[in-house]
């Protein structure tokens, strides 16, 4: 999954940034409102959640969450913002936001209404993905292949998911890197080789027909 933090107060964007990336999740900051408006603008289809200051220079976070939502964009907004009164978070939900959480808050619970509306697809999708006899319950973070549970890292687990979610697509490396991990890599790095090299072993070792397939050229693809 790959989130996008707005804000502006850099520590705090930079600790939601690694705090996030450590739970497996690819993240892009940005602490411009303006900024923010023209990327989800023209690249919302790239992020799975938008976590959203409501106090930024250039744009506020209200105006950035209505612009989405009256432009027919539903990519999942969590607000985040010291303004804690009544008045303020009914203005943030009526802008179009799908929850708003009150500075200071715990990462635990960051995290818990991350994952709470990552599970609120945009379109209907299976409770669990499936893939020949393959299966990955992105819900209770499990994957097995027909009897055997298979035991992946945080990244084998999200590049697994990104697979299932595209069956039978050529992915390419850029593709990958842009949605599993984040603007620290290029395409020409070997994290992908590494990576899927690992998932294939625990995958494919577990039995039954390849599914893991290297597309020479193009990419990689996931037979379902």
């Amino acid at each position: 999954m790959r989130l996008l933090v707005v804000e502006d107060a850099d520590k705090l964007a930079q600790v939601l940034k690694r705090g996030l990336e450590k739970e497996g999740y690819a993240v892009d900051t940005l602490g411009d409102g303006r900024a923010a408006q023209t990327r989800l603008r023209s690249r919302h289809d790239e992020y799975d959640l938008v976590l959203l200051d409501v106090m930024l220079p250039g744009l506020d976070g209200f105006s950035i969450c209505r612009d989405l939502r009256e432009r027919g964009l539903t990519v999942p907004v969590l607000m985040l913002t010291a303004r804690d009164t009544t008045d303020d978070k009914v203005t943030g939900l009526d802008s179009g936001a799908d929850d708003y959480l009150v500075k200071p808050f715990a990462f635990e619970e960051l995290l818990a209404r991350v994952r709470t509306l990552l599970r609120r697809p945009r379109r209907a999708l299976p409770a669990a993905l499936t893939a020949g006899d393959l299966v990955l319950d992105p819900v209770s973070r499990t994957v097995r292949r027909g009897v055997v549970s298979l035991e992946l890292t945080v990244k084998e687990f999200a590049l697994l998911e990104f697979f299932m979610r595209h069956p039978d697509e050529v992915l390419s490396r850029e593709r990958i890197l842009d949605h599993v991990w984040d603007d620290e890599y290029d395409a020409s790095s070997n994290v992908i080789d590494v990576h899927l090299k690992n998932l294939r072993r625990k995958v494919d070792g577990a039995g039954g027909p390849d599914l893991l397939q290297t597309v020479r050229g193009v990419g990689y693809r996931l037979r379902a």
